[in-house]
């Protein structure tokens, strides 16, 4: 309901993929920039040419724009390279029936501050906005209820809370208090969050509110999330207040209502995006439809290769998808097993005439509740400006694909997928919801979540292996974590390393802001 997934390594298949190296206007350019070496005398040994660019970031999405709009602005030669024909992964736009919609993620953690310190600097600081007040549901077996308002990932701080026992019953919510009298040796360290909640609080809980929370944001089973990864600090909260509701507490205090801890750009998520393309336009250069084949030690810099295409530069960052990445990596003697990807399908429907806004902002949905969405975002209850925009249209999100599962639009035609999502949107807001005025479906691909078990000593394997080799860089939301909160920062200090470290650069990081321009 808020970020799906990886703002910076989601890939839209909807779009069609190219097959082969640049698109027209990129064709005409020579096979390769590199100029040929001389030598001087039959005895003599070329020196190798200098490399062509400072900087060759390789992926557009939200990381690699980050990375080049730092470097950029800045003074460095950057080129980006994209395989797609757009740019922005997962934050990118769609028109419906004369809106501009966000089609991947419609809003941002407000965790860190890196976002909207972020869109300030693009000019875009003016128009951050909070989503209304309205809170969220969840749709269970035959019933929807408001999701219990102080709780973290689902997990309750108070189990006997009269918004948890609506949830759970008074069996439910008296099993979820045993949790505090539990004695204080059996809390341990536990590294899945399933596990952890249920041994601790109950099957129930588990179920009905962190199941599909887990599901809804990480699009993974809560069996396989890493509680160091989704609650940070969970595990010593709980080691203090000797029960997991006693940690929630500690880590959460008297919350918002959930969802509260994200913001928005009035007119989309998109227009982030928009603006770093439109920066990174000004001072570099971005070659759309470009698949880049291999990245390989050049003397003392990288060459990157496409097809017949070759760039050579001082720095490479690799800013794809997990799944390419891992195919580039390879070929610099970095080893790792991509994890499968899950396929999320987001069906956007825009209609007139429905009832009031029953749901809030929105509803998550169980997994044994009988409809095949699993996230509902009612965005006009959400947005006020969308909602002004709409001009009494309500613009409806259903998400589609459990970890491990294809979504249940996979197999149905366009029509087939918008009909299922009309139907699920009735069931989760128990109105009528009208015929639609105008629909559109989008899938993404999304790597397997960073939060999973197992993804920290990946993610630990890969920046080791990264260090070791000079100017090399990585970025992007399967290294990161879930969502832009986690993408932005990471993409910004690997664009202060290079800074340091390539080009030797002395940085402030405490005072690195929207500095002049030092490069060369």
């Amino acid at each position: 309901m808020t970020e799906h997934g990886d703002a910076a390594a989601g890939e839209r298949t909807t779009d069609v993929e190219p097959l082969g190296t640049a698109g027209a206007d990129d064709a005409a350019q020579p096979a390769t920039d590199a100029q040929p070496m001389t030598a001087v005398g039959a005895d003599a040994v070329a020196e190798p040419e200098p490399p062509q660019h400072d900087v060759v970031v390789i992926g557009a999405g939200v990381a690699g724009l980050v990375v080049a709009n730092d470097l950029a602005r800045r003074g460095y030669d950057v080129v980006v390279l994209e395989a797609r024909e757009r740019t922005g992964g997962i934050v990118s736009s769609h028109e419906l029936a004369g809106l501009a919609l966000d089609a991947g993620a419609e809003s941002f953690a407000v965790r860190g501050g890196a976002v909207a310190e972020l869109a300030e600097q693009l000019g875009l600081g003016d128009d951050l906005v909070d989503p209304e007040p309205g809170g969220a549901w969840l749709r269970l077996q035959g019933r929807s209820v408001p999701l219990p308002r102080n709780s973290m990932l689902g997990i309750p701080s108070v189990p006997l809370a009269q918004d948890v026992i609506a949830v759970l019953g008074w069996r439910g919510a008296l099993r979820a208090y045993l949790d505090r009298l539990m004695p204080v040796l059996k809390v341990g360290k536990d590294d899945r969050l399933g596990p952890l909640v249920e041994r601790r609080m109950g099957k129930a809980v588990l179920q009905r509110l962190v199941a599909p929370i887990s599901g809804g944001v990480y699009s993974s089973d809560a069996r396989d999330l890493d509680v160091a990864v989704v609650a940070p600090g969970l595990n010593e909260a709980m080691t203090r207040a000797g029960s997991l509701s006693g940690g929630v507490a500690l880590r959460i205090g008297d919350g918002a209502r959930p969802g509260s801890a994200v913001r928005g750009i009035r007119g989309g998520m998109h227009r982030l995006t928009d603006a770093l393309r439109g920066e990174v336009d000004r001072r570099a250069t971005i070659h759309a439809g470009v698949v880049v084949d291999r990245v390989e030690r050049d003397g003392a810099g990288w060459a990157v290769q496409a097809g017949e295409r070759r760039w050579t530069t001082s720095a490479v960052v690799v800013a794809t998808p997990g799944v390419a990445a891992a195919a580039l990596l390879e070929g610099v003697g970095i080893d790792l097993e991509a994890a499968p990807a899950t396929t999320v399908e987001l069906v956007t429907l825009v209609v007139d005439g429905l009832d009031g806004a029953p749901r809030g902002s929105g509803a998550l949905v169980a997994e044994d509740a009988g409809i095949a969405a699993k996230a509902l975002t009612h965005a006009t209850a959400k947005w006020a400006w969308l909602a002004e925009a709409a001009g009494g249209r309500a613009v409806l999100r259903l998400s589609y694909g459990r970890a491990g599962e294809a979504p249940a639009t996979a197999g149905l035609d366009d029509a087939g997928a918008i009909a299922l999502a009309r139907r699920d949107a009735a069931d989760i807001l128990g109105v009528p919801v009208p015929e639609p005025v105008a629909a559109d479906r989008v899938r993404w691909e999304q790597a397997q979540p960073s939060s999973a078990i197992g993804a920290r000593a990946m993610q630990r394997r890969v920046r080791e292996a990264v260090a070791a080799e000079p100017n090399l860089e990585v970025v992007g939301a399967w290294l990161a974590g879930t969502g832009l909160a986690q993408v932005v920062p990471q993409a910004r200090e690997a664009a202060l390393r290079i800074r340091r470290e390539r080009f030797g650069e002395q940085v402030d990081e405490t005072l690195d802001g929207d500095g002049a321009d030092v490069g060369g």
